[in-house]
Formats: structure tokens, C-alpha cells, sequence
């Protein structure tokens, strides 16, 4: 329920801002138990003045910047974008390089879940078929042979969760040689191989693509289970509609039924085993963000990201825009020198990128995040950065890259993705995700058909409203009701029993499912 007391919080000593913490925010007027006095009325999770401000006066969150003042206001007074101007970019230049050493955090052992063993040594938590297309051409005929699937063959393999076509806009009108198509190409090859999809490799072609399925899966780029193999040079089993044997589109859709049920009596066969939480390959993204987010649900999945990490899982930090702002933090966490320079390689390809479209990093917040309370891009990167905890940075990827590419098996790793939900939902499948938790503080229904999505609110009202689709209700910190440890704990255990199938999340349930959106930065003809 909403608090009588008038509450501000305060995420720093040195800080000069706080927001309100009130449901339905304060009324000008409002007096504070420390005898702060509100000038304006200050909407819920918005900042208000500490103290006297004048022109141009550093305004700081987290010890933190976040901008200048552009008129004088007194102590009480509503700080809103509108009056803050945003600090410039940190350089890249300069940057503490693997200063922040630590000692390592303790080992958390005697945890696992049941998951499902790959030949190439992956765990998945879901036994998924997945269909893979070269070309967006073909989604149409993939979307009616999926549903016959579901509705005539999935109930003869109780043990396969689920069929999903991995449907995509890319394929064909692109520069497919250009330098940056490798991205998408290699986004699409590594989400076939995700650990979910039991190694089992089925495509769906058009035939006159751009993106020939040999292209797109070479052979010898997946492992495959000795009773699959057919010869030598195994490839993946493909259905291609322009193949002169098929006469009409019945003909497409028997074709395609026949080859799928193949891979579903293979995925049938699998069964769930005890396996380490070690495991556990977890993505952490914010979306529909708020002041909240790096108050309550941000910091508690830092706090889960560490106890991870403890458990020799991996974790996958990303969104590029949503970070850059905190660069300094993020290079001087690097475990080498290494990894701080790969993190600063990223960042600056990003930078030439939104230069070429003529986008700078405050094009990130939206009007959304305002009402939030964020201001801009400063204040929500230091609420994002809280989601990867305190454990060193152990790895970097760069967009549609696996962890094996880059020989990665455990730890916190940066894998550059935009901010856009849906394209870094996308890529961190591609690096071989097999769970994800996803915080939102305005609400968003996001979901994924190929892996389970964990919703954290930042907010209690929020999770009231929302109670059939949130997770976890994280605003219980702000609330004074949990701790961040405790929701922290929750989370963890939570992930092994979604991990083990004993428990769906809201987005399984309902089968909410965002479309897979590949990351294209070459030029499309």
C-alpha cells in the first residue's frame, strides 16, 4: 500500500538529488521528518532538491554527475530534464585500466538444477525444437507448418517443450559481403545453435537468398549426435520450398512436418539430468525502465549476478548506450588489461556507429523513462551498470558472438548489444543464453519463445497491477519490507527451479513472445 510518510531516497551521502518514494508522488508542501519542505509537487521516483541549486551547479545521483543546472532553484524544488543539462561523453581516452582488483568472491557450492546435456557440453533448461530460416521470405509457410506441428505431432513427444520458428527480417536485399554483415549472420548461426534447442539443426530455405544455408551453417560448425550423422561433410537437414519435388504448398508443409519429426523423436529421447548451477548461462536487461530500476530491482540482480558468478555460472551484461556513461567503472572492474581494452574497442565502434546515423547516446532515454524520472542517459546508466554486481569482468563479446567463440565457460561478461529489448534479448541468445531475467519499472510484457524470461517489477504498485505477469516484486525494497540480499536469494532460487521446469514464468505461461530482431549495421539494398 501506498505510504502515508512522506519518504525520499537518498542512494548517496554526497548526492544534492533524492527521488520521492511515495506512490502517486508528493504535493508541494509536503514536509519530510528531516524538515525538507517540497516547493513543486514531485511525481513518484522524480528527483527533488537536497539543497539550494544554482545555475550550473553539478547535480549528482550515485556519486554521480548526471548534469548542470540551467536556473537557480531552492531546496525542495522538482529536478526534471528540463533542467538539467547533460554532461558530455567520458573519452575513451585515459580510462583506469583493471585498477578496481578485488579479492576473488567465495565459491557457492552445493547448488544445481535439472537441465538437459548437449553433445557440445552446453546445458539447456528448456527441450526445444527450432526451426531456422534463411530468409524472412519463408516465415509465412514456417508459421502454418508450426502450427500443424504443435496441433499434430508435439503431443506424440510429451517431452519437447515446445516448437519455434526463428523468424528474423534478414536474408535477401542486403549487402551480404559488406563488413558488418557478419553480425547478423553470425547472430542467426549461433541462436540455431543455442543450448535450448538440444543441438538439433533444422532450416527452412527459400532457395534464391542471398544467405544460402551453407552460408549460414558450414559444416562442421555444430556438434551433432553420432545418430544423426549420415556421412561425411554432415550438414543441417534442410527444406528448400524452390526444390523442383515440391508440387503446390501442401507439398512444402508434408516436407517440412516430415523433417521435423525426425528432430522431435531425438529431443523426445532426452531427459532432464541433475547438472551444477555452474550451468546456468543467465542474460540481465532492463526495459521499460524507471527511477526504481537502480534503487530496488537493478541492484537486487546485482546481488543474484554475484551469487552466480560465486556458483560458476556465467552472466552476460549488455546494452551499449545503457553503460557507456559508466565506462570508467566498467574498464577499472576488468579482470586484465585485456578485457578493459576489448570493453573500450566496443564502446568506440558504437560511438562511430551512431556518429554515421547521425544519433548521439541521449537518443537511449525515452519518454517513458522520464515519466519514470530518469532524466537522461547519465542517471539511467548508473541504475543499468548495478545489474552486473561487483565481481570482476571476466570477458568481452562483440554483437552475435557465443562464449565458446571466445573460449569463455564462467564469469561476468559484456556482451555489446544496443539497448533495444528486443535486439539484445536476441543477441545474448545468440551467445548462448539459456535463461534470462528482464526488470522493467513502467511494465512491458517482453517475453521469448526460445528461453524462459524472469520479469522483476521495480515497483510494488506496479507488481499489484501487473500481478499475473511479474516474477518478482523487487519495489519490496523501497517498500522497507525486503532487503536486496533477500530478493537477491529469491531470484537465485528462483532461476534453479525455472531452470528445472518445476516452475514457468508469467511470460511462459501466457506465451508472450517477442519476434527475434537481428542487429544489421550494413547497408540493406
Amino acid at each position: 500500500m501506498a505510504s502515508r510518510t512522506p519518504l525520499y531516497i537518498k542512494m548517496h551521502e554526497a548526492d544534492n538529488v533524492a527521488i520521492v518514494a511515495n506512490e502517486g508522488g508528493l504535493d508541494a508542501g509536503t514536509r519530510f521528518a528531516d524538515g525538507l519542505t517540497l516547493v513543486d509537487r514531485v511525481p513518484q521516483g522524480h528527483k527533488l532538491a537536497l539543497t539550494d541549486l544554482a545555475a550550473g551547479a553539478a547535480v549528482r545521483r550515485y556519486n554521480v554527475v548526471i548534469g548542470r543546472m540551467v536556473k537557480a532553484v531552492p531546496a525542495g524544488s522538482w529536478i526534471h530534464e528540463r533542467l538539467l543539462e547533460m554532461p558530455e561523453a567520458r573519452s575513451l581516452e585515459g580510462l583506469p585500466i583493471a585498477t578496481a582488483q578485488r579479492e576473488p568472491l567465495p565459491p557457492l557450492e552445493g547448488h544445481s538444477f535439472e537441465g538437459y546435456r548437449n553433445a557440445d557440453g552446453s546445458v539447456g533448461t528448456r527441450n526445444i525444437l527450432a526451426i531456422t530460416q534463411t530468409v524472412q521470405c519463408v516465415s509465412g509457410v514456417v508459421d502454418f507448418a508450426v502450427e500443424r506441428i504443435k496441433r499434430e505431432l508435439l503431443p506424440k513427444y510429451p517431452n519437447v517443450d515446445d516448437v519455434v520458428a526463428l523468424e528474423h527480417g534478414y536474408g535477401c536485399g542486403v549487402a551480404i559481403d559488406a563488413p558488418d554483415a557478419v553480425v547478423p549472420i553470425r547472430t542467426l548461426r549461433n541462436i540455431t545453435l543455442n543450448p535450448n534447442f538440444g543441438n538439433e539443426v533444422m532450416v527452412v530455405s527459400l532457395g534464391c537468398e542471398k544467405l544460402q544455408p551453407e552460408r549460414l551453417l558450414p559444416p562442421g560448425t555444430f556438434a551433432i549426435a553420432p545418430e544423426q550423422a549420415k556421412g561425411e561433410g554432415v550438414g543441417a537437414d534442410v527444406v528448400c520450398l524452390q526444390d523442383g519435388a515440391h508440387v503446390g504448398f501442401m507439398s512444402m508443409i508434408d516436407s517440412i512436418l516430415r523433417t521435423a519429426e525426425q528432430h522431435l523423436k531425438r529431443l523426445d529421447a532426452r531427459r532432464r539430468e541433475t547438472v551444477p548451477a555452474s550451468a546456468l548461462v543467465v542474460g540481465v536487461q532492463c526495459g521499460g525502465s524507471d527511477a526504481f530500476s537502480g534503487v530496488t530491482a537493478n541492484p537486487a540482480v546485482g546481488f543474484c549476478t554475484d551469487l552466480l558468478v560465486r556458483a560458476g555460472a556465467t552472466v552476460m551484461f549488455s546494452e551499449t548506450t545503457e553503460v557507456r556513461d559508466g565506462i570508467a567503472q566498467l574498464t577499472a572492474r576488468a579482470a586484465s588489461p585485456e578485457i578493459a581494452d576489448a570493453m573500450i574497442r566496443e564502446m568506440a565502434w558504437y560511438d562511430a556507429y551512431l556518429k554515421r546515423g547521425s544519433a548521439d547516446r541521449s537518443a537511449n532515454t525515452t519518454p517513458g523513462n522520464k515519466k519514470g524520472g530518469l532524466s537522461n542517459i547519465v542517471e539511467k546508466a548508473m541504475g543499468s551498470i548495478v545489474k552486473s554486481g561487483s565481481a570482476p569482468i571476466s570477458g568481452v563479446l562483440s554483437p552475435g558472438e557465443k562464449l565458446s567463440d571466445r573460449g569463455i565457460r564462467a564469469g561476468l561478461v559484456y556482451a555489446a548489444t544496443p539497448a533495444s529489448d528486443f535486439i539484445c534479448g536476441t543477441l545474448q541468445l545468440a551467445a548462448g543464453m539459456n535463461l534470462h531475467v528482464f526488470t522493467t519499472g513502467r511494465g512491458t510484457p517482453y517475453g521469448l519463445a526460445e528461453c524462459p524470461v524472469i520479469k522483476v517489477a521495480t515497483r510494488s504498485e506496479l507488481a499489484r497491477r501487473w500481478h499475473d505477469l511479474m516474477d518478482i516484486n523487487a519495489g519490496r525494497i523501497a517498500d522497507g519490507e525486503a532487503t536486496i540480499a533477500e530478493v537477491g536469494w529469491e531470484m537465485f532460487r528462483l532461476m534453479l527451479d525455472v531452470a528445472s521446469g518445476r516452475k514457468k514464468t508469467w511470460a511462459e505461461q501466457w506465451q508472450l513472445h517477442n519476434q527475434l530482431v537481428l542487429f544489421n549495421p550494413a547497408p540493406v539494398t
